[in-house]
């Protein structure tokens, strides 16, 4: 509990003053915070301790409850077909589920400015650590924060991206992506700014990633930092999914093989050793700190994600006996070829008043199960994926694929006989996706990498990739104070 505390509570009010100017009620107060007068940027960068507490802000920043600590992943499972809203409660998503979204829906400005609240958190501790690497007397040290920034940079551009902004599919990353904003924003004075292209802020990210690979170290002291800190394989683990998300399926194979064994059983030989658990419901219990975590984000009862922000306010049923959202009989866990009644996933299912219930985060009601943000099952997948959108039907692909599954439901074990060609391998791979990442907020991120309908849901009808509802819109604060940024057609 004391490390928990530490890391993402315990912060220095001088090491916080940058960060807590830039509020995140409203995008104009982003931009124009209140002035530096308390203390000054040098103080904030004047010992090791301080400059340390800065590169924890970061992280708080990204955790906050409508972005990484849970709304985030939410909003992207919600928009696609595994879930049924039982509450219409527009607090909880609602307009999300029902693809009602506009530019002045409550989730599409306040993702947005925590989104941004974030990445200017890094480019603050990037611009003030540059000018002070001399207080902490250790380049590599000074190189560690800095990519551990630019990791978190990197990975608020590229989910931003995921919501806001045409997939690269759509026209190989043409289309108008985001305001790129790299440099620290303490006033006004840069609210204009336009969209960078996709294939920009995609260029942007990789630059970051890149750079954090080099420079973030190979492992921490103990396996809660494992987690919850940026290191080398956290990196390369991201890159395996902007890669797949970019289509550029090579690449994915290039970034994978660092950290993934040419046989089974697969795990990292350098770094951490990140591997499957031979169990996967040991990465959803206490400590939530084993080998296949890359990176989540902490809970504990001192730091939770707020009221209606956790996974598990929205999945379980709770004391009331009904959750926001219920499984979709209709969706994944109707498919009993592919996710069998033996599977031990099924335990995930929770039938409270014969409704299904995700019970994947069953800590509560204080909600204290942490985010999975990159776990080695996925990293596993996507590696899968792009070899079978390489090489057709591939045995190293194949036993990927059974390497997941198998783990879980070890009567079935596919074998490469069974599929006719590279896409019926990549089809069930997709599937496999469906059941192992269910509520992590990868499933509208699949079917839009690949331009392929989002589809209807009790009476919410499909929306294809043609529609303005593909995407949400550029929030309403964003449009009010950026003259030039421009609404998505």
């Amino acid at each position: 509990m004391k490390m928990h505390i530490n890391f993402y509570k315990k912060v220095l009010v001088a090491g916080l003053v940058l960060i807590s100017l830039f509020n995140t009620s409203c995008n104009e107060e982003l931009l124009d915070p209140v002035p530096l007068t308390t203390f000054s940027e040098a103080s904030v960068f004047n010992t090791p301790d301080r400059i340390l507490q800065q590169v924890r802000g970061i992280y708080s920043a990204v955790k906050n409850g409508s972005f990484y600590g849970g709304r985030f992943l939410i909003y992207h499972d919600i928009r696609g077909e595994e879930f049924l809203n039982e509450t219409t409660n527009g607090v909880t998503g609602f307009s999300t589920w029902t693809h009602t979204i506009v530019s002045s829906t409550g989730e599409v400005n306040t993702l947005w400015n925590a989104a941004y609240y974030a990445i200017n958190s890094a480019n603050l501790l990037i611009d003030g650590l540059e000018k002070n690497k001399t207080v902490l007397n250790n380049e590599a040290l000074a190189n560690n924060y800095l990519a551990e920034a630019r990791f978190l940079r990197a990975l608020c551009y590229h989910s931003m991206l995921s919501i806001y902004a045409r997939p690269f599919a759509d026209g190989n990353g043409s289309k108008p992506g985001l305001p790129l904003r790299l440099l620290p924003e303490k006033g006004a004075a840069n609210n204009d700014l336009a969209r960078s292209t996709v294939a920009e802020v995609y260029t942007q990210i990789l630059s970051d990633l890149n750079f954090a690979e080099q420079n973030l170290p190979a492992n921490y002291a103990t396996p809660y930092l494992n987690t919850t800190r940026a290191h080398k394989n956290t990196a390369i683990a991201l890159k395996t999914r902007v890669f797949l998300e970019m289509g550029r399926y090579q690449d994915v194979i290039t970034e994978a093989t660092k950290i993934v064994s040419t046989t089974a059983p697969f795990r990292a030989s350098t770094g951490i050793a990140n591997t499957l658990q031979a169990d996967v419901t040991n990465t959803f219990r206490t400590p939530y700190t084993t080998t296949e975590s890359i990176f989540s984000m902490p809970m504990t009862e001192l730091n939770l994600p707020g009221t209606q922000n956790g996974l598990g306010s929205y999945y379980n049923p709770g004391p009331r006996g009904i959750g926001d959202f219920s499984l979709n009989p209709k969706g994944i866990i109707g498919n009993t070829t592919d996710f069998t009644t033996t599977d031990k996933r099924r335990g995930w299912v929770l039938t409270v008043s014969n409704k299904p219930y995700l019970n994947k985060f069953p800590i509560g009601p204080q909600h204290l199960d942490y985010v999975p943000v990159i776990r080695y099952a996925e990293v596993l997948l996507n590696l899968a994926e792009a070899i079978s959108r390489t090489s057709g039907v591939n045995d190293l692909a194949v036993a990927l694929l059974n390497a997941v599954h198998g783990r879980s439901d070890a009567a079935k074990v596919y074998t490469a006989t069974e599929f006719a060609n590279g896409t019926a391998l990549a089809n069930q791979i997709l599937t496999e996706r469906r059941i192992e990442l269910v509520g992590e907020g990868f499933r509208t991120r699949d079917l839009m990498r690949l331009l392929q309908t989002i589809p209807g849901k009790a009476n919410v009808a499909a929306v294809n990739p043609s529609q303005s509802e593909y995407i949400w819109p550029i929030p309403q604060a964003e449009l009010n104070v950026n003259k030039l940024i421009v609404q998505n057609p």
